[in-house]
């Protein structure tokens, strides 16, 4: 009877887990892509229940191990165990479940790694974002209201004892009763395989979270998963970030991918030979003040042709059409989170399955690569203005320890008006505007906070036109007040920028900007954007001395270019750099980062064999030469990965112990 009820309890979780998912995917169903169907829909189900059977069985035995134990030695306490265990189990189960519904339309994906990332974040902020953007507290007692439902049910469903007493009061041959012991035991045991193999007989034909992907449509490949192996997914990728166990190069790899990179031979085990470079000599006269702004959630997307009628990238399209401006349409952030674009900028290198703000490394000296240092041989005191805590990522010890001079944060600035993220971006503008001197050579990092959820700024009160913007969307949008504020904070952020551009040149007209998004991907008006769309962040250069054309035609990129880009186009001829990435004005035509590659006409994943692209326009499909830009993906990430772990030097043994 024990073997039964943890049957019935295996049923019930299977049961629970598959109607979850397809409540998911009927109430999520606009993030499906066009031209999928039916068929798509039921093959994901089937596929999900089948991997649902595995975590049924893990759910199941924290259950079944103990009241199996209790029947047979306190046979009175078996059902009370039974009943706690699994209630204490659907409370998480049920939280999970509704904290899905927004992580997905944040992330536009089920429980991934931003769960780590967000460990390491600031608590508190997120906390009252999760209160005032996500109402936690009644979302909170939906799920616990939704637990108690299920327990209800699960304690029904083994209160009722239908199968226990079918049987019960029929005289059966013993031979039919063995034959029928037998029969259950095997039933029992082709379920154990289920559960073992997520719905297979063996591990050649199991699912995991890893293959069980099978649609064209990644929304339905992301509702497969259950909550509990998106959870998993995490956390086995976090550990193999904290274990670098994501990159497997030889040394005999990176040397031969970091020649090629640098154009040089290929003979020295010293990684740092191929990272140095010489500058072809200054593009531009010498700046006093160069000021790089890394812009949150500052996607690119609201500055193409097709989103033109749409109010809310004015700031930015005026800057573009400027005589002194040039702007890079295909660009890359280094990661999915401010953090990878802040590591980026600071340290040089790409993202490579490494947390360099946590690593013992990073605050040992600067890296050669480091942005700080190399300005600082060029002249340059050195600042990180950043809107919110310093010890948000440990950006303050951080970006010290890489060199920078100077870090300011909002605990500088005093009581200003702000989110739990960080003051204003005009607060932040107007502290860094007050920073600089004209007369006194300075390199700025600029990170600001307010294009952030919870999109907590008043709007109204900043002159938004609300209802400008809604006549612009298409029809079934215009009644999206979510997506209403989020655009309004993106207009904010495009305002102020503008604003602080024209500002800085007014009092320092001898300066160099640039202007990144430190990430894209998290809303757009579509709901199933193309690649480009989704992923894509602006490079916009503007200042004295820059013209249309100083960028390369068809010049495209990532994070890791800025800074070479910068030493190009201000440094003396013969001066000596260090970079994995190269110049947008001399030579670089690609970008790389941590799923994707890009080139002025093509976009595609960086993982897949062979490299799928798809075209930036939205026409047919570029061609692609593979093997360069293989080359090229592996070079960036192989580099990226050895040089901070473990130094310069290419050295094999330093593998023994991954």
């Amino acid at each position: 009877m024990g073997i039964l009820k943890g049957l019935k309890v295996f049923v019930f979780y299977l049961a629970v887990l598959s109607v979850f998912r397809m409540f998911f995917i009927f109430w999520m169903a606009s993030y499906m892509g066009a031209g999928t169907g039916s068929h798509d829909v039921l093959t994901a189900i089937w596929r999900g229940t089948r991997l649902s059977m595995q975590t049924a069985g893990a759910l199941t035995l924290v259950s079944f191990v103990p009241g199996f134990l209790l029947h047979y030695l306190w046979p009175r306490w078996e059902r009370c165990c039974v009943l706690v265990l699994n209630a204490i189990l659907l409370v998480p189960l049920s939280i999970l479940y509704v904290a899905s519904f927004p992580f997905y339309r944040q992330f536009h994906a089920n429980f991934n790694q931003m769960l780590f990332t967000g460990a390491n974040d600031d608590l508190y902020a997120l906390l009252i974002t999760m209160v005032q953007q996500y109402y936690l507290p009644v979302r909170l007692a939906g799920a616990l209201l939704l637990a108690y439902v299920l327990w209800r049910i699960l304690r029904a469903f083994l209160d009722n004892e239908f199968f226990e007493n079918l049987f019960v009061g029929m005289r059966l041959p013993r031979l039919v009763r063995w034959l029928g012991r037998l029969a259950f035991l095997y039933l029992t045991y082709i379920v154990v395989l289920l559960g073992i193999f997520g719905g297979s007989l063996g591990w050649q034909t199991s699912v995991n979270w890893e293959n069980a992907g099978v649609t064209k449509d990644e929304f339905l490949n992301e509702a497969i998963l259950d909550n509990v192996q998106a959870c998993y997914r995490a956390y086995s990728l976090n550990e193999r970030m904290l274990a670098c166990n994501g990159l497997d190069f030889t040394t005999d790899d990176i040397r031969t991918l970091a020649a090629k990179l640098a154009n040089k031979p290929a003979d020295t085990d010293d990684l740092d030979v191929y990272l140095t470079r010489e500058a072809q000599g200054a593009q531009i006269e010498k700046p006093k003040q160069v000021v790089v702004i890394v812009s949150e959630s500052f996607a690119n997307w609201p500055l193409l042709d097709k989103y033109k009628d749409i109010p809310i990238s004015q700031g930015m399209r005026s800057l573009i059409a400027e005589d002194d401006t040039d702007y890079c349409p295909t660009f890359l952030p280094n990661g999915a989170s401010t953090v990878s674009a802040v590591t980026g900028v600071v340290t040089g290198f790409a993202d490579a399955n490494l947390y360099l703000t946590t690593m013992p490394e990073s605050f040992a000296a600067p890296y050669p690569t480091a942005s700080a240092p190399q300005m600082q041989k060029l002249g340059y005191d050195t600042n990180f203005w950043y809107a919110g805590p310093s010890t948000w990522e440990r950006i303050g010890a951080f970006t010290q320890a890489q060199g920078f001079a100077h870090f300011y944060s909002r605990g500088d600035f005093g009581d200003v008006p702000g989110s739990v993220w960080g003051c204003e971006d005009e607060v932040l503008y107007e502290k860094v505007l007050a920073g600089l001197d004209a007369d006194t050579p300075s390199f700025n990092v600029v990170l600001n906070a307010s294009n952030h959820s919870p999109y907590d700024l008043d709007l109204d009160a900043k002159g938004f036109d609300r209802e400008a913007v809604r006549e612009a969307l298409p029809e079934d949008h215009q009644q999206d007040e979510e997506l209403l504020k989020e655009l309004g904070h993106y207009w904010y952020a495009d305002r102020e920028l503008a604003k602080f551009v024209k500002e800085i040149k007014e009092k320092c007209p001898d300066s160099l900007i640039v202007i990144v998004g430190d990430h894209a991907d998290r809303y757009n008006i579509d709901k199933t954007p193309t690649t480009y769309e989704r992923y894509g962040i602006p490079f916009i250069i503007t200042g004295r001395g820059i013209h249309k054309g100083t960028l390369l035609p068809d010049s495209a990129g990532s994070q890791i270019d800025i800074m070479p880009t910068i030493y190009e186009l201000i440094a003396p001829q013969g001066f000596s750099y260090m970079s994995v990435g190269s110049s947008l004005t001399r030579t670089n035509r690609q970008g790389v980062n941590y799923g994707f590659f890009i080139t002025r006409h093509a976009i595609g994943k960086a993982d897949t064999v062979p490299l799928v692209p798809e075209s930036v326009d939205g026409g047919e499909a570029p061609g692609l030469d593979q093997q360069a830009m293989e080359d090229y993906i592996n070079a960036v990430r192989s580099i990226s990965w050895w040089r901070p772990k473990y130094g310069p030097m290419l050295d094999e043994s330093k593998l023994q112990d991954r």
